[in-house]
């Protein structure tokens, strides 16, 4: 086969693809590059790598007609699936639990609800305490652990906490976390500018590139960051220093300042940003039913 004949085949099966093949094959090729990367910092990384070497083997065993282990390979298929689901379990969960966490409903009742200048200036004054709140944790080397809800709801992990319901403020913050306190080891959720539970337990990331220098609170952090869209606020016990997870990433060294506008920017641009629009939006359809 002469290269024209390559270039004449190349040309016949382009014209053969469609707009569907196209979205088909983007859809497939999207999906296979979410599941490397979220295996890639795992243990399971190694395992999947393992499982490709596997099905490669035995496609080369199937071409070169080798029987025994081609018949090997074939029993070792049949229970093949239910071992991988056992396998992958941890990965699996986390990525049904990232796919539950895009709560469309949620973003779009933020965009359309209508939030009075005193809720949002409550928001600023809840944002500023917490920032107090971490400084003097840090300050002190006291470890602390918040958790900010955004769009997921966590009920399964403020089921796991003591209810709280009750304004923030530094000092309620200094005394969740005090030493000697029952609720210190585990994790304040914060939700619409409350704190609504304390002492819970949140899920463990076992992302391979983390630090060792990193204790529970730090892995706890970056696993309900991993899962949902929260904002996860660490003070390190050790060092005082602060840091914060979102979308499965550790943000170090972080300051009053640096953590106020970051919050901000989270919690309450967005809401700016909705009502701004809003407005806009209402204006124009009015202009558009006088004319």
């Amino acid at each position: 086969m002469g290269f024209a004949d390559i270039i004449s085949r190349l040309g016949s099966i382009a014209q053969s693809v469609g707009f569907a093949d196209i979205v088909d094959i983007a859809i497939i090729s999207v999906i296979v590059y979410y599941v490397l990367s979220m295996f890639k910092k795992t243990r399971a990384y190694q395992l999947l790598t393992g499982v490709t070497v596997f099905f490669l083997v035995y496609i080369l065993a199937q071409h070169f007609k080798l029987k025994a282990l081609t018949f090997l390979i074939d029993n070792m298929l049949q229970v093949g699936l239910i071992a991988l689901l056992v396998v992958f379990q941890p990965e699996l969960r986390r990525a049904l639990e990232q796919m539950g966490s895009m709560n469309i409903l949620a973003r779009n009742f933020l965009h359309r609800r209508t939030y009075e200048d005193a809720e949002i200036d409550r928001l600023r004054k809840s944002i500023a305490a917490i920032c107090d709140g971490v400084e003097r944790m840090s300050e002190k080397q006291t470890g602390a652990l918040i958790v900010m809800e955004k769009f997921t709801r966590l009920e399964t992990v403020k089921q796991s906490g003591t209810p709280v319901n009750a304004d923030i403020t530094p000092e309620l913050i200094g005394t969740i976390f005090y030493d000697g306190s029952p609720l210190h080891d585990g994790a304040v959720v914060i939700h619409d500018g409350r704190i609504t539970h304390a002492g819970c337990v949140l899920p463990l990331s076992d992302n391979l590139e983390i630090s060792k220098e990193m204790g529970t609170r730090h892995r706890a952090a970056l696993g309900i960051s991993e899962v949902s869209d929260v904002i996860a606020l660490v003070v390190s016990e050790e060092t005082g220093t602060i840091s914060y997870a979102k979308d499965g990433v550790l943000r170090r060294h972080q300051d009053r300042h640096l953590l106020y506008e970051m919050l901000t920017k989270e919690f309450i641009q967005p809401i700016v940003d909705a009502q701004e629009k809003n407005i806009q939006t209402g204006f124009l359809r009015r202009k558009n039913d006088e004319q």
